[in-house]
C-alpha cells in the first residue's frame, strides 16, 4: 500500500480529528477521578506509569485496530503490533505522566502516523486544556480549541538576541554540560512542559525548544506538527529528529544553525 498525499491526508486527518475528542470524552467519562501508579524502574529510580496509561493505550489501540486493521502499531506500555504494511503508529498515550499524577493539565495523548518509518501526520491531544494540535497535511497544521480552529506558524522573524527559549535538561546530561549551555541560554529561558512547548513554538509563542532524552513516541507525533506550522527539528547533532534523543526545534534555520553552535559543548 502506497501513500497517496491527497487522499490519504484527508482520511487520517478526519480520522485523527474525530480520535482527540474521543480521547478527551474518554478521559473525562472514565478516567479523571481514581488511577493507580506504579513505578517502571521499581528501585532503580522512579519512572511512573499509571493505569490511565494503559487504558488511553488501550482505548488508541482498538480505534486503530477497527479503522486500520492492517497497519502496524508501537504503543509506549504494549509494545509492538507488526504487520506487513508501511504504515505504522506511534502512540504515547500519556506524555508527561508526572504532571498526569501531580493533577497538573500539561499532559497529552501523542499519537503519529508513520509511513516507511516517517512521520506523516501527528496529532497532540490536551484533554485536560480541551486542546488539541494536528497537521492537515505537510503544509498546514492547527490548534483547536473552545470549537475554534486556527492555523499554526512559527514566529520566524525573531532575531536571536530576542527569541524565547525553553529548555529541560533531565535525561543524559550532566550537570557540567547543563552549565555549559546555561551559561549561554538562561537570560532567555522558559519553563518547559513536554509537548505542550514543543506545541507552543508551533503557535509562534515561543521560538526555541531543547530537550534532552526524547523516545520515539515523544517525538513522532510531533515532528510533522512542526515542519507543517514551519519550524525547523533536528537533533542536537543535527540529524533526523525521529532518531529520538537530544531535539532541537526552532523558529527559523538561521536561529537553528545558532542554538545547534552553542549545544555543541553538550554533545
Amino acid at each position: 500500500m502506497t501513500f497517496k498525499k491527497t487522499k490519504d491526508f484527508r482520511i487520517y486527518y478526519t480520522f485523527l480529528n474525530k480520535l482527540a475528542k474521543d480521547l478527551t470524552n474518554f478521559y473525562y467519562t472514565k478516567l479523571n477521578k481514581t488511577f493507580t501508579i506504579n513505578n517502571k524502574l521499581k528501585d532503580k529510580g522512579y519512572d511512573p506509569v499509571t493505569s490511565a496509561d494503559k487504558a488511553f493505550e488501550k482505548f488508541i489501540r482498538k480505534k486503530i485496530n477497527d479503522k486500520f486493521p492492517d497497519h502496524q502499531i508501537i504503543g509506549e506500555e504494549f509494545g509492538a503490533k507488526k504487520t506487513k504494511s508501511l504504515f505504522s503508529w506511534i502512540i504515547d498515550p500519556i506524555d508527561g505522566t508526572r504532571s498526569f499524577v501531580a493533577g497538573n493539565p500539561t499532559w497529552s495523548n501523542l499519537i503519529s502516523l508513520n509511513y516507511n518509518d516517517a512521520p506523516i501526520v501527528g496529532l497532540a491531544n490536551f484533554p485536560r486544556m480541551k486542546r488539541y494540535y494536528l497537521n492537515q497535511d505537510d503544509k498546514s497544521a492547527f490548534v483547536f480549541e473552545n470549537g475554534k480552529k486556527r492555523k499554526l506558524k512559527v514566529n520566524k522573524k525573531i532575531k536571536f538576541d530576542y527569541l524565547k527559549l525553553a529548555a529541560a535538561f533531565h535525561g543524559t546530561l550532566s550537570f557540567q554540560k547543563q552549565k555549559k549551555i546555561m551559561k549561554f541560554i538562561k537570560r532567555m529561558q522558559f519553563p518547559c512542559f513536554d509537548a505542550l512547548t514543543y506545541c507552543q513554538l508551533a503557535e509562534g509563542r515561543l521560538d526555541i525548544v531543547a530537550q534532552c532524552a526524547n523516545k520515539i513516541w515523544d517525538i513522532h507525533p510531533i515532528i510533522p506538527i512542526i515542519k507543517a506550522s514551519g519550524g525547523i527539528i533536528t537533533t542536537w547533532d543535527n540529524k533526523d529528529a525521529s532518531l529520538g534523543g537530544n531535539i532541537i526545534v526552532s523558529n527559523n534555520l538561521s536561529n537553528h544553525k545558532k542554538i545547534i553552535k552553542l549545544l555543541k559543548p553538550a554533545i
